[in-house]
């Protein structure tokens, strides 16, 4: 029987838009590269009769929902635990050459952050851990403790687009000479503390200090740049690959593979601006509200 939660707490994001990107045909072999707890596989499935879908993630817990939620579908729904980055050798070993259609819908799921215990949240106490997966080389806590001032600067100032990233790596190296960051709640109210907190913030002041740290350790940045070419590889004549983005680094690494596929006369751009929710989507569920969707179709076969 399909587990609730999935559908209770996450809500994926921009179905319809993907679906009708994607326009998956009877019989093809589409690729969900961030399953989550399913919705979008359950989407896609539902759009065709006898289409398959593969859903991978690199999260055990997450993609044990999906697969109850999926189980209706039978054989139709399959599962990779993996890294979207292993698309490549997953693909190999069941011996698939070509597929239908690629989704990637990026950043961390809905699941994951209401989980305290995964330590995601700034507004959640629980371990500072942040992993997705057990390919993640360390923890949250790991990084923020050991990690080198550069390193730190780079995940909180680039990856996490924080203007202020000099201020709170400064406190992050001075509050740890006297005793490890082991907890959110710790992050939380160090970064609090550096940058204020005041009312009229829209948004909790660690919310870029959390996301920069998350990206890092899950080397998100990385997995797609060797993902996303290797998934315009595998499509077939007129497949296309969706992605939606939720940082502006993510959508601009999408958007620089899909113009160099584009020059290369690989694919044909879908989206000349990025497809953005509707307002009656972001009113129900404000998560929504950066999503960015690009999609690019096949228009010659792989090498």
């Amino acid at each position: 029987m399909a587990d609730p939660r999935a559908r209770r707490v996450h809500r994926s994001v921009m179905m319809s838009e993907s679906v009708a990107f994607l326009a998956p045909k009877d019989g093809a072999v589409v690729l969900d590269l961030t399953a989550g707890a399913g919705g979008h596989s359950e989407a896609i499935l539902e759009a065709t009769s006898n289409g398959t879908v593969i859903a991978f993630d690199r999260d055990p817990q997450i993609l044990e929902l999906a697969k109850r939620r999926l189980e209706r579908f039978g054989a139709r729904a399959q599962f990779e635990l993996a890294n979207f980055a292993q698309i490549g050798a997953v693909c190999a070993r069941r011996g698939i050459d070509r597929v239908g259609g690629v989704l990637a819908d990026l950043g961390v799921s809905s699941l994951q952050l209401d989980d305290a215990a995964r330590g995601f949240s700034f507004d959640k106490d629980g371990p500072l851990d942040m992993r997705m997966g057990a390919d993640a080389k360390r923890s949250a806590a790991e990084f923020v403790n050991r990690g080198t001032r550069e390193d730190l600067l780079f995940a909180i100032g680039e990856l996490g687009d924080e203007p202020r990233a000099k201020r709170i790596v400064d406190a992050i190296l001075d509050a740890r000479k006297q005793a490890p960051l082991r907890r959110t709640c710790e992050l939380a109210e160090l970064v609090a503390r550096v940058l204020g907190g005041g009312a009229a913030r829209h948004h909790h002041p660690a919310t870029r200090t959390f996301q920069g740290v998350r990206m890092w350790i899950n080397d998100e940045l990385g997995a797609l740049a060797t993902a996303l070419p290797e998934a315009i590889r595998r499509l077939e004549c007129g497949g296309k690959a969706v992605v939606i983005a939720f940082h502006g680094g993510e959508d601009r690494v999408v958007k620089n593979i899909f113009r160099d596929a584009e020059a290369a006369g690989d694919v044909v751009v879908l989206t000349s601006t990025p497809v953005v929710p509707s307002e009656t989507e972001i009113q129900a569920n404000p998560r929504a509200r950066s999503a960015r969707l690009r999609a690019a179709e096949r228009r010659r076969a792989g090498n």
